[in-house]
C-alpha cells in the first residue's frame, strides 16, 4: 500500500452513554466536558474528579524510587562537606530544565556549581569522556546527571577512576546492566518500585530536590521549582496523567505568579501573556524557541535565559534567542523540503533518509513533520564523514524504541523510548537498517494496515460549539499521553467556503450547521489535497479552541481530517444561514431560499394541525414540515422567521431544540409587509 500523503482510512468514534453523560452534568461537568469523561470511560463523578485531581497530594513519596536514598545520602553530605559538584544535563528542553533545576538548588545551599550541557552538534547525546576530565581539572567530587546517564556504563566507570562520584538521575529506558555509580534513580529500573513511570527527567530532578527538602517542605519547592518541571514535562511529551497533571497545573500556577526572569522575557518577547499561560502556548511558542538553541548549537543561549537574574540581560537573550528560532526555521524548512523530493516515489513503510547536506540540529523536528505527514514512522539522518547521527519519531502507536532494539547489532548507540529516539550508526550499515525496520515494521503492524483516527465523540449540534462550553473543555487541561486534546467530528456539515494561507500551505475553511457558521483551520493540508469544495457536505473531525484577535474571541475548529460527508446534502440550508448571518446572496441564490404563497399556505396548515405547539429538536421539526410540504428545509426555515416576524408564530429556542406556538387568533396578515422577504426579493436591506 503506497501512501504519497497522510490519509486516514477510518475514524474510530469513541462515543458515550447518553445517562452516563447526564449523570457527570448533574454533578456540576458541563456538557462537552461530561461528553469526553464518558467517552474516555471516567463515567462516576468520582472517578472523573479523582481523574483531573491536581493536588500535592497525587505526589508519591519520592524515596519509595529505586536509589533515591542513597542519591540523597550522597548531595546531602555534599553540601554538608561544600563540595565542588557538576551536574551534566542534555541539550533539550528536558535536559536544559532539568540541568536549571538541580544547578539552582545546590547553589543555593552555597556550592560550587559546574552546569554542563553538551553540544548537539560536536558532542552528541550522553556523558561524554571529555567532560568528566574537565570537571577532575575544576576538583570536582560529585557529578550529577540529569535527563541522561541511565546508559552511562563507560563513563561511570571513568568517572571512578579520576576519583569523582556519581549519582545518576534519567528516566529514559534502561538497557543492559546499569552503569555501577553511588546511585542511579530511574523509574524505568527494572527493580524500581516507583508506581508513576511517565516523568520526565526534570520530573526525576524535581522529584530529587524533594526528597533532599523533606515533604514538610513539599509546597514551597512546587513555588521555586514547578516553573521549571513543567516546562521540562510538557517539552518532553510525558503523559499527561497522576504525578505529571499535578506538577504541569501547578507548576503553571507558579509560572502565572512569579517564575523566572527570563521565561517572562520569553514571554514578553513572543507575545504571550503571563496570565493567559497555558500547556498549548508552552508547547507551541516557547518550548521550540528554547529548543533552537540546542537544535543551533548555542545551548548555552537558553540556559543563561533561565539562570538569568537581570531583567535587561533577559530581555536581550530572549530577542537573540527568537532571532536564532528564525533561523532554525530557515534551515528546517529546506531539509523538509530535500525529504519530500527523496520521497516523491511514494511512502510504503518507515522513512528513514540520510544525507550529508542536512543540519543535525533540525533532523528530529523534520522527522516529526515526515512522520506526521505520512503516518509512518521516520528517521532523519545527518552524515558526518560517514558517521550516522539520526533522529526518529513514532506514529500512531508504533513503538519506535522497540523497532531499535530489534536492529541493535547494526547501531553504534541508541536511546529513547517508544515515541522518539536517538541513534547513531555507521553510514554503510544504512541500507540494512532499511531492510530491517521495514521488515520490523510489516511484522507488527502488517502490509495493509489502516491509518484509523480516534474521535473521542461525535456532537450532534452545533450549539454545544459555544464559547463557554469549549472554554470549561479546555480548562481541564494539560493534554498529552493518557489525557490527549479533545478530538471531535461533526457530520454533514455544509461548506461555505475554502480559502487557501500561508503561501497555500495551510487552509481556512467556513462551514455551516444548525443555522451556525463556524471558522475552521486545517494546517499542513493544501487545498487541492482536501478534496473538497464549496458548497459540498462534509464530516469533519477537529479539535476546538477559541480565537482571539483585538479583544473579540471566537469558535475555531482546528481540523484533523475532513472528507465528503455520506450525509445527503441540502444546500439550502447553509444558503439560509449565510442569509440570516447577513451575507449578500446572489439572485440566483434568493431564488433558491424564496417561498411562494402555496409553500406558505402548506407550511401553515402543517403548523396548526399539530393543535397546539409544535415541539422538537430544530432538525426533526424542519426535516418533519419539509417533507410534508415537498419543498427545501431552506424554505422551511424562511417561512418560520417570517411567521414568527409577523405575529403569526411565537418561536421558543433552546440550544437545538425548538417549540413552535402557532397563532390561534385567526388574525390576517400581509406577508408583503415582511422585511425578511422583502430583502429576499431584492436584496436590498
Amino acid at each position: 500500500m503506497v501512501r504519497t500523503i497522510r490519509a486516514f482510512d477510518e475514524w474510530k468514534i469513541q462515543g458515550f452513554i447518553p445517562e452516563h453523560v447526564t449523570q457527570l452534568e448533574r454533578a456540576g461537568f458541563t456538557p462537552l466536558t461530561a461528553r469526553l469523561l464518558a467517552s474516555r470511560g471516567l463515567t462516576e463523578p468520582k472517578d472523573a474528579i479523582e481523574f483531573l485531581h491536581d493536588g500535592l497530594d497525587t505526589l508519591s513519596d519520592p524515596f519509595i524510587m529505586a536509589d533515591m536514598d542513597k542519591a540523597v545520602e550522597r548531595i546531602r553530605r555534599a553540601i554538608e562537606s561544600g563540595e565542588r559538584t557538576a551536574v551534566y544535563g542534555d541539550y533539550d528542553v528536558d535536559g536544559l530544565t532539568s540541568t536549571c533545576l538541580i544547578t539552582t538548588y545546590l547553589r543555593s545551599k552555597g556550592l560550587f556549581c559546574e552546569p554542563y550541557i553538551p553540544e548537539r552538534l560536536t558532542e552528541g547525546y550522553g556523558v561524554n569522556e571529555e567532560a568528566l576530565r574537565h570537571f577532575k581539572e575544576l576538583g570536582v567530587s560529585l557529578i550529577i546527571t540529569v535527563d541522561c546517564g541511565v546508559t552511562a556504563s563507560a563513563q561511570a566507570e571513568l568517572a571512578r577512576e579520576l576519583g569523582m562520584d556519581m549519582v545518576i538521575t534519567d528516566h529514559h529506558e534502561c538497557s543492559g546492566e546499569l552503569p555501577v555509580a553511588n546511585a542511579v534513580v530511574d523509574p524505568h529500573r527494572p527493580d524500581c518500585p516507583y508506581p508513576f513511570k511517565g516523568l520526565a527527567g526534570v520530573g526525576v530532578a524535581f522529584k530529587l530536590v524533594c526528597a533532599l527538602e523533606g515533604p514538610e517542605r513539599l509546597s514551597e519547592v512546587m513555588e521555586e521549582y514547578g516553573d521549571l518541571a513543567a516546562m521540562g514535562t510538557i517539552a518532553d511529551i510525558m503523559p499527561m496523567t497522576g504525578e505529571n497533571r499535578a506538577i504541569v497545573r501547578r507548576g503553571i500556577a507558579a509560572l502565572k505568579k512569579k517564575g523566572r526572569i527570563g521565561l517572562a522575557a520569553l514571554m514578553a518577547e513572543t507575545g504571550v501573556e503571563r496570565s493567559k499561560i497555558n500547556s498549548i502556548n508552552i508547547s507551541f511558542v516557547l518550548v521550540p524557541k528554547l529548543n533552537a538553541a540546542g537544535r543551533m548549537g548555542k545551548v548555552r543561549l537558553a540556559f543563561d535565559l533561565l539562570m538569568s537574574r537581570s531583567e535587561a540581560e533577559a530581555e536581550m537573550l530572549a530577542k537573540e534567542l527568537c532571532m536564532l528560532n528564525q533561523e532554525r526555521r530557515s534551515v528546517e524548512n529546506a531539509v523538509y523540503e530535500d525529504a519530500l523530493t527523496m520521497l516523491s516515489e511514494g511512502v510504503d513503510g518507515p522513512i528513514i533518509l540520510a544525507s550529508e547536506d542536512w543540519h543535525q540540529g533540525v533532523s528530529g523536528i523534520v522527522a516529526s513533520r515526515l512522520a506526521e505527514k505520512f503516518g509512518v514512522p521516520a528517521i532523519v539522518i545527518c552524515d558526518v564523514e560517514g558517521n550516522g547521527r539520526g533522529s526518529c519519531r513514532s506514529a500512531y502507536g508504533f513503538n519506535i524504541f522497540e523497532a531499535l532494539d530489534d536492529s541493535a547489532e547494526l547501531l553504534e548507540s541508541y536511546g529513547g523510548h517508544e515515541l522518539a529516539a536517538g541513534l547513531t550508526l555507521d553510514i554503510s550499515n544504512l541500507p540494512e537498517f532499511r531492510r530491517r525496520m521495514q521488515e520490523f515494521y510489516k511484522k507488527k503492524e502488517g502490509e495493509e494496515r489502516k491509518l484509523t483516527l480516534f474521535v473521542d465523540y461525535e456532537v450532534d449540534s452545533a450549539s454545544l460549539l459555544s464559547i463557554e462550553n469549549i472554554d470549561a473543555l479546555l480548562s481541564n487541561e494539560p493534554w498529552g499521553g493518557g489525557n490527549p486534546p479533545p478530538l471531535l467530528c461533526m457530520r454533514g456539515v455544509s461548506v461555505d467556503s475554502i480559502t487557501p494561507i500561508g503561501g497555500d500551505r495551510h487552509l481556512k475553511m467556513r462551514v455551516s450547521r444548525d443555522f451556525r457558521s463556524i471558522d475552521c483551520v486545517f494546517f499542513s493540508k493544501t487545498v487541492r489535497e482536501l478534496g473538497l469544495r464549496q458548497g459540498m457536505r462534509a464530516d469533519i473531525a477537529f479539535e476546538v479552541s477559541v480565537n482571539e484577535f483585538r479583544g473579540s474571541r471566537s469558535v475555531q475548529l482546528l481540523l484533523k481530517d475532513a472528507r465528503v460527508s455520506k450525509i445527503p446534502a441540502d444546500a439550502s440550508v447553509a444558503l439560509a444561514t449565510r442569509f440570516f448571518n447577513g451575507e449578500k446572496l446572489s439572485a440566483t441564490e434568493r431564488e433558491i431560499l424564496l417561498p411562494d404563497r402555496p409553500v406558505f399556505a402548506a407550511v401553515w396548515r402543517n403548523m396548526v394541525s399539530h393543535q397546539g405547539a409544535m415541539a422538537g429538536s430544530v432538525r426533526e421539526i424542519v426535516t418533519d414540515l419539509a417533507s410534508r410540504v415537498g419543498t427545501s428545509f431552506g424554505r422551511i426555515i424562511i417561512c418560520m422567521n417570517v411567521f414568527e416576524e409577523l405575529g403569526l408564530a411565537e418561536i421558543s429556542r433552546c440550544k437545538d431544540n425548538m417549540t413552535i406556538y402557532p397563532d390561534s387568533t385567526g388574525k390576517k396578515v400581509n406577508l408583503d409587509d415582511s422585511k425578511i422577504l422583502r430583502r429576499l426579493k431584492t436584496g436590498e436591506d
